[in-house]
């Protein structure tokens, strides 16, 4: 119910790009000094160790392959040395402080948010509402739980991290109440590390019993799955030290069943241990018949199959990769007994097949929704964007970055569905138990995130009381939806946010955001700081480039694996498209992105220097050769491809940024952005990739800066204190008010 996806997926869906100012700034500005006062000019020279690799008969030289060993000394001392020098140009930067004071205001001034929220009990008993709270008075989220979506007043505190660690380094992965909501499972990880342990709650807050260890990773995520009655449940983990290698406990995911108030030692094995090395697992269960589904992707964007697990215990594989089903859920009503499947299958926009879960027999299952000219979107990560009530089928539709919610009864006839806000996103669906109502989030990139209620019988859509309430308003801000033209020919939507009164004379300070990988659909987010980057005369867009989902699984592959050159082409035709609109001009450009979108970056500017004024990459990817070898990297295989394969490691090698970085070219300004922790991309991409720039640039006449940030206590985004975000956005911010010349004479001076 609420497993957030591994952000490896939606790194960059979840962290809102917006830059801030002090006061509106003219856009006639002269640019800054890349240098500033105090700053020094020239970055920690980086030693050479010429290592020599040999990949189907191509010799490729590593310079810089020292720089993976974490372990080595020399490796700490270099990246200390890099975060110094960062330090010392970010901090003599133009108006720190007052970009720090205000963006500290606006992240404390964003009201008390409830996300993730989760109904559970019954009418009988009573229905409780599980949520996240986000108080800007903590370093992190709360889990509360409340009598109802239009009381948040009513909300008690169930799990409070921030008591864990005063720093605010422990964080909540994820939450799924018991049936009838009395108790609740919670993954809690700490340092950004996402490697979470399961506890167990009572609705008071009480620690039911001792936490099971390592359910949650950075590389296959985690889940689990309450018994009908609630008295134990299903879940997953990795192996136990002697259970595999030391080299493979980050592997071979597997499937155990817990009753309350036993040992673990206790726990019996279910399924798991003979499935691939980076298979990924996640369960539901069918309270009514106890039948338990068991959903297997085969790495990050790779293929699924499906096991069921009946009554009589025994566990069977009833649909393979072949079958192209994307996903699938248990029926309610009058369809229990029942799985809905979505699959591909001669549909890459995909159907909804019904089958009869006793049997299991794909060949007599029954299509009820046909593909149509919009997408329906499947989701491997809970929470699952297909609900399924006791007579109705509430499906996710996206069409090319936009979403809404269409509704069907359960032989797939139109029925009415929720309204949602224009060029807007919904997600985090959740049914009311024991009835046809439905939850569901709905934001824009100018509407703040609200929980909507959508009452089945009188077809209504309300606004509950579970709203943020947004400190600045962007009633003056317009979306426009336009289509690039990519390498191909392709047609790539473009969302641009500005003020209304914004001039296309190409002079606007512009940051354009990408990801683009597995299948994403990267929606419409909504963030408080952005305002006041448009206030500022700044424009914000976002590509939907291929290699996401916006336009289904063929929108996907045609950037994945060989074909992934179209992602970075798709990319630089915004940009483009942006400038010939007269947005605004390669000189006051810059272009933003993290994870995969940090590959994109990387990408972008090695084959395009002159594109942009300035690059933000965040927790990115950038030796391509290389990257398969750290834990989460052999997830992305089927993603990205492998060395192994002669075709792949041509394709790979064209694109490895690291690979293709120039002597002697003025590169944009750049800053790379990771976290000692991650363990979704290895920190040692980011400092290969510094190294390697540095020294291109180094005697460059006029050469741009290239710095690296390396935070000590996050990982890839996920639990980053709410004090770690503010520093980490005040170092962005004014790196790119500083690059993008939108400090006028005088301004910003401390």
């Amino acid at each position: 119910m609420n497993l957030p996806r591994p952000v490896s997926s939606v790194m960059a869906v979840v962290i809102a790009c917006g830059v801030v100012g002090i006061a509106a700034l003219e856009s006639t500005a002269q640019r800054a000094s890349p240098t500033p006062s105090g700053a020094p000019v020239a970055a920690p020279v980086t030693s050479k160790a010429d290592t020599k690799n040999v990949y189907h008969g191509v010799e490729v030289i590593d310079e810089y392959q020292w720089l993976e060993n974490w372990d080595d000394q020399r490796v700490k001392d270099w990246s200390d040395a890099q975060n110094a020098h960062a330090r010392a140009f970010l901090d003599g930067l133009p108006g720190v402080e007052r970009i720090r004071e205000r963006i500290t205001e606006i992240e404390k001034s964003v009201s008390v948010a409830y996300l993730g929220w989760a109904a559970a009990g019954n009418e009988k008993d009573g229905v409780r509402y599980y949520a996240m709270k986000r108080d800007p008075a903590f370093q992190q989220p709360l889990l509360v739980v409340m009598d109802s979506v239009d009381k948040p007043e009513s909300a008690r505190v169930v799990v409070d991290p921030n008591t864990i660690d005063e720093h605010g380094h422990a964080a909540i992965d994820w939450f799924i109440p018991s049936h009838d909501g009395k108790r609740v499972a919670v993954s809690i990880s700490s340092g950004g590390s996402e490697s979470g342990d399961l506890h167990v709650f009572d609705v008071r807050g009480k620690l039911v019993e001792p936490p099971i260890k390592r359910v949650n990773g950075g590389t296959a995520g985690g889940s689990m799955a309450w018994f009908p009655d609630d008295s134990g449940f299903y879940y997953t983990r990795y192996p136990r030290e002697g259970e595999r290698p030391s080299e493979d406990l980050d592997f071979y995911m597997q499937t155990y069943s817990h009753r309350i108030g036993t040992p673990e030692s206790a726990d019996t094995y279910e399924m798991g241990k003979d499935l691939a090395r980076i298979s990924e697992i996640q369960l539901q269960i069918d309270p009514v018949t106890g039948r338990v589904l068991a959903s297997v992707q085969y790495g990050d964007g790779g293929e699924f199959s499906y096991f069921m697990r009946q009554p009589d215990g025994v566990w069977s594989k009833f649909l393979d990769h072949d079958d192209e089903v994307v996903q699938a859920i248990f029926g309610k009503g009058d369809s229990a007994g029942d799985v809905f499947l979505l699959t591909t299958k001669e549909s890459p926009r995909v159907r909804v097949l019904r089958m009869n879960a006793a049997t299991l027999d794909l060949k007599s299952a029954r299509t009820i929704v046909a593909q149509g000219e919009n997408v329906i979107v499947p989701d491997f990560w809970p929470p699952s964007p297909v609900v399924v009530t006791p007579k109705r089928l509430y499906l996710t539709y996206q069409m090319g970055g936009p979403s809404e919610i269409r509704a069907f009864d359960h032989e797939g006839n139109p029925l009415k569905g929720p309204d949602v806000l224009p060029v807007s996103a919904v997600n985090n669906l959740d049914a009311i138990p024991g009835t046809d109502d439905l939850l569901f989030d709905n934001r824009s990139f100018i509407d703040a995130p609200a929980c909507y209620h959508f009452d089945a019988e009188t077809g209504v859509t309300r606004k509950t009381a579970l709203a943020v309430v947004s400190p600045v308003d962007f009633s003056d801000t317009e979306v426009i939806r336009e289509f690039a033209v990519s390498k191909d020919g392709t047609k790539v939507p473009v969302n641009i946010i500005k003020k209304k009164s914004v001039k296309l004379d190409g002079r606007n300070p512009t940051i354009l955001w990408g990801y683009g990988g597995y299948g994403v659909n990267i929606l419409p987010a909504f963030s408080a700081v952005r305002r006041l980057w448009i206030e500022n005369g700044g424009v914000f867009a976002v590509a939907n480039i291929r290699g996401g989902g916006e336009y289904g699984e063929e929108w996907h592959r045609q950037g994945m694996l060989t074909k992934k050159q179209n992602c970075f082409d798709d990319f630089a035709a915004c940009a483009r498209h942006l400038v010939t609109r007269g947005y605004t001009s390669v000189d006051r450009l810059a272009i933003q992105g993290g994870s995969n979108g940090g590959l994109l970056m990387g990408a972008t500017l090695t084959q395009n220097p002159d594109i942009c004024r300035a690059v933000v990459a965040s927790v990115g990817i950038y030796d391509m050769l290389r990257v398969e070898l750290s834990p989460n990297g052999a997830f992305n295989i089927p993603e990205f491809g492998t060395v192994r394969d002669p075709e792949q490691f041509r394709a790979l090698y064209a694109y490895s940024p690291i690979h293709h970085v120039k002597e002697d070219v003025k590169y944009p300004s750049i800053i790379f952005l990771t976290g000692a922790n991650d363990p979704r991309v290895d920190p040692m991409q980011s400092r290969k990739m510094t190294a390697r720039m540095q020294h291109a640039v180094a005697g460059v006449p006029g050469a741009n800066p290239v710095l690296l940030r390396t935070s000590a206590n996050t990982g890839h985004g996920m639990g980053t204190p709410l004090n770690a975000r503010i520093e980490e956005q005040t170092d962005i911010y004014s790196f790119l008010f500083n690059e993008l010349g939108m400090w006028s004479e005088g301004e910003g001076k401390q």
